[in-house]
């Protein structure tokens, strides 16, 4: 490093001192100092209640203490709130190049100026501008600068200090080591890679191993043009191995996996040097054997070129390529940049801060929750929330590019960048923290994460405010035994209306017929495949489907006291003020493997469901006798539920299926199964049923530890011994009464197995039902009053809806692909589609995902 002359005025006027003072002036703040250690999260890159950094005008200080940073706007809070002094100020310059005698700008050459880790703004050409990076120590209240580096004149331990500081990675790479991906090598055949002039042309679909019948994981050997399969370690998706064997034959080293080539690049594997690689020359190597990488698109089995099929692939329809579309500046029109496979929560959140409520509850706060946010921002919700929704909202990350006339004056001095769109990197790192898939880099269902997020909002409101209670409602579950005629009423929270597809109404079945007769031929022969027949679904055929009643396998009927046939219709108990519809598009195949079904649905603008009001027990209707069915336990039963608490590994999938496929999140099924010990999906779903309105009924399971020490794994209070609910509900699925598990558990200190233990040895056990609740209600009487006054929150009215957004999702299933949204403001639909957002001309509403309407008023 060099040091820097020019430095950065900062409001109250920046002071720099002479040599012979630095040492007395940083004297009373030397305990102040600190030096990163390992496990501190150094945060240089991004403000922590903006989305300033070093390439903002004002630039970035970062705390010599906590090592937080704030923008200039916002670092006099943290110096008032904490009283630390010390900052180091960030600021990356941004200049034109100097021109060389052609007028091109003169030869690339190392830049010693650049120090810092930041990613290049993305609308600047390398080759046109060079970057300047800049340091120096801050003191406040006074605004002493001190250029660095200092060697000479600064003590030792703050020299040390500040390099560490200026050394430091990416905090959130500490944070999730493995959730980020390493950065790839360039592989050293890539530039000198020979290629066999054999002729071969690879077709965009209908591949298949030439040594076996596989076709997926499928590898394109870039020397002879040879398809074979891949082995696990790949991708984790299997094959035997003939790649490898191929390479081993011929030595040819490199290939690219088929079915993820775009104009961004695919997966290169290197042979020889036995790991993933990048190819800069892979464009050209792809040219060998027929393939426009910049007309690809990546699918799961096949290639698709753009070119081929206009208007009609996914893709183009949904992100509207092919249409000139003007970009949109301002508040409320700022976009998300994709962090890798980021694409879900960005349309989801662009949605939720579309909504007022949402708008007011933390943009509207944002001072309040600015001024009382934790001494660690960056790790409250409420915080985080509000940055975000003041980045998409203000306006301050939305501005439109300079007029021309004005960059060249600008550009003799400094070119000063408008940032477009914001990274949410610090908001992804929270709110998907100790989740294993939203951590991921991998691509995740938008509506999981959006119940995800509504949970997160429900256990962190603000006081008595809760912007969520606009999506949630009641719905009424109507049973009837098909035999005795006799129904059971009972009501649910939903947040979201599943809607099926009612693939059997489709109005194009001939068509659907013929295209599908032709697909298979042409892949038989290798041909190109026919343009896309895509299903038409009649919305009113979904709507239909979805009040049709369902069949209750395994249904006990308590009149009868045995199995019986059941029908289930659902209802509304209630209207929400946003009403959520998700297209269940998504199943699973006979082999499990997710699918998509790829269809089009005449979504209305305008949608009346008010028939869908649920009308209660009717004159006539008998209701059910409420006695729980017998629960036969097998001899083994105890052993065999402490391994199945002990092991989550083996918890009938099958069981978790069934209760999925009714609607219910995947991580709430797997824990009904897991603390009902696979004892059926009938259990499961009494167990569902009990615990469905709980703040973390959607969070991922949790393996408890028994005894006393991990009862608070369960979220005991330690309020008299409060037994856990998972372990009162474990006990109580198993056929005993709530009140002896209760005292069970009390008396063997919240150990399931000794509980067991103790309800098999006391059979002379007598119901003392008034001291057990009693006892419970002593306990949880404060947690009662202020989480559940008066049973769910909710906000009923008329049932007529207008539809004011939706997300589209492109691709075979929801592992993989992209999505986009689509938001109607100001009266005109607008597309966000990551960091890009336009004017949309054609909002393809017919091939939605999730739908969002709002009430309209009666």
């Amino acid at each position: 490093m060099q040091r820097r002359g020019a430095l950065f005025s900062v409001p109250g006027g920046g002071r720099k001192m002479a040599a012979g003072d630095l040492g007395e002036l940083l004297v009373p703040h030397m305990p102040t100092i600190r030096v990163p250690r390992s496990g501190d999260r150094v945060y240089k890159n991004e403000c922590a209640f903006s989305y300033d950094s070093p390439n903002s005008e004002g630039g970035l200080y970062v705390c010599m203490n906590t090592f937080l940073a704030f923008g200039r706007e916002h670092v006099e809070r943290h110096f008032r709130k904490t009283g630390q002094s010390v900052y180091m100020h960030l600021k990356r310059h941004v200049r034109e190049k100097v021109r060389g005698a052609s007028g091109g700008a003169l030869p690339k050459r190392r830049n010693s100026k650049i120090f810092l880790d930041l990613d290049t703004d993305d609308d600047l050409n390398s080759d046109d501008y060079e970057y300047e990076d800049e340091a120096k120590l801050v003191i406040f209240p006074d605004h002493y600068e001190i250029a660095l580096p200092n060697i000479e004149e600064l003590p030792a331990l703050v020299t040390i200090a500040c390099d560490a500081v200026l050394s430091s990675k990416s905090p959130y790479r500490k944070q999730d080591p493995d959730t980020w991906e390493n950065e790839l090598p360039v592989s050293r055949y890539a530039n000198n890679l020979a290629q066999l002039d054999s002729g071969v042309r690879i077709p965009p679909s209908g591949w298949k191993c030439a040594r076996c019948d596989l076709r997926e994981n499928l590898w394109l050997n870039l020397t002879d043009g040879s398809v074979l399969c891949g082995k696990w370690f790949f991708d984790s998706s299997g094959g035997n191995g003939h790649a490898l064997e191929h390479y081993r034959d011929t030595g040819y080293p490199l290939a690219v996996k088929l079915g993820t080539i775009t104009p961004d690049g695919a997966d290169v594997y290197s042979f020889q040097e036995e790991e993933p690689v990048l190819d800069p020359q892979l464009a050209k190597h792809l040219a060998h054997f027929g393939i426009d990488m910049l007309h690809m698109q990546g699918t799961e089995n096949r290639l698709q070129d753009n070119d081929m099929k206009p208007r009609i692939s996914e893709w183009e329809v949904i992100q509207e390529s092919g249409t000139k579309l003007k970009p949109m500046y301002g508040p409320g029109y700022t976009g998300l940049k994709n962090l890798g496979n980021s694409c879900y929560l960005s349309s989801v959140m662009q949605a939720i801060f579309s909504i007022p409520e949402f708008q007011r509850a933390y943009v509207g706060n944002l001072p309040r929750i600015f001024d009382y946010s934790p001494l660690d921002p960056t790790q409250d919700f409420n915080t985080q929330m509000t940055k975000l929704g003041h980045g998409l909202l203000s306006g301050q990350y939305s501005k439109p590019p300079m007029k021309s006339e004005l960059i060249e004056q600008v550009m003799k001095e400094e070119y000063k960048p408008q940032q477009n769109g914001i990274s949410p990197r610090m908001f992804k790192a929270f709110v998907s923290k100790s989740h294993p898939e939203f951590s991921s880099n991998r691509q995740q269902d938008a509506q999981e994460f959006f119940l995800h997020l509504v949970n997160l909002v429900e256990r962190n409101r603000i006081g008595s405010e809760n912007p969520s209670d606009v999506f949630r409602f009641l719905v009424e579950d109507r049973i009837q035994c098909c035999q005795s005629r006799k129904v059971r009423y009972t009501e649910r929270v939903g947040y979201v209306m599943q809607l099926p597809v009612a693939m059997e109404a489709a109005v194009n079945k001939d068509e659907l017929i013929a295209y599908e007769l032709t697909r298979r031929e042409a892949e038989a022969n290798r041909r190109p495949l026919p343009e896309l027949v895509r299903a038409k679904i009649p919305f009113s055929a979904c709507l239909q489907a979805f009040s049709e009643p369902d069949n209750v396998d395994d249904f006990w009927s308590s009149a009868l006291q045995a199995k019986s046939a059941g029908v289930k219709t659902s209802r509304f108990a209630s209207f929400p003020e946003y009403l959520v519809v998700q297209i269940k598009k998504f199943t699973f195949g006979l082999d499990w493997v997710p699918k998509k079904f790829d269809v089009s649905i005449d979504m209305p603008d305008l949608l009346n469901i008010s028939h869908l009001r649920a009308r209660g027990l009717q004159p006539g209707e008998e209701e059910l006798p409420d006695i729980s069915p017998p629960i036969v336990i097998p001899d083994d039963s105890k052993d065999r539920l402490m391994n199945q608490l002990i092991d989550p590994s083996d918890i009938d999938e099958s069981s978790v299926m069934q209760l999925a496929e009714m609607g219910f999140p995947l991580e709430a099924c797997r824990k009904a199964v897991y603390f009902t010990g696979n004892m059926g999906a009938e259990v499961a779903f009494n167990w569902i049923i009990v615990h469905m309105e709980e703040p973390d009924f959607a969070e991922p399971l949790t393996v408890p530890m028994y005894g006393g020490a991990g009862a608070s794994v369960f979220g005991a209070t330690g309020l008299d011994n409060q037994p856990p609910e998972e372990i009162v509900a474990i006990i109580t699925s198993m056929g005993f009464q709530r009140n002896q598990a209760m005292q069970a558990l009390r008396a063997t200190n919240n150990n399931l197995e000794r509980a067991l233990d103790w309800i098999f040895s006391h059979p002379e056990f007598e119901e003392d039902s008034d001291s057990v609740i009693e006892m419970e209600n002593n306990a949880n009487a404060n947690i009662i009053s202020e989480a559940k006054p008066e049973g769910p929150r909710i906000k009923d009215g008329p049932g007529m809806y207008e539809l004011f957004a939706f997300i589209s999702h492109m691709g075979t299933s929801t592992m993989s692909g992209h999505y986009v949204c689509h938001i109607k403001k100001e009266g005109r639909w607008v597309i966000y589609n990551d960091h890009k957002v336009c004017a949309s001309e054609r909002p393809p509403k017919d091939l939605g995902y999730i739908y969002f309407y709002r009430r309209v008023p009666s």
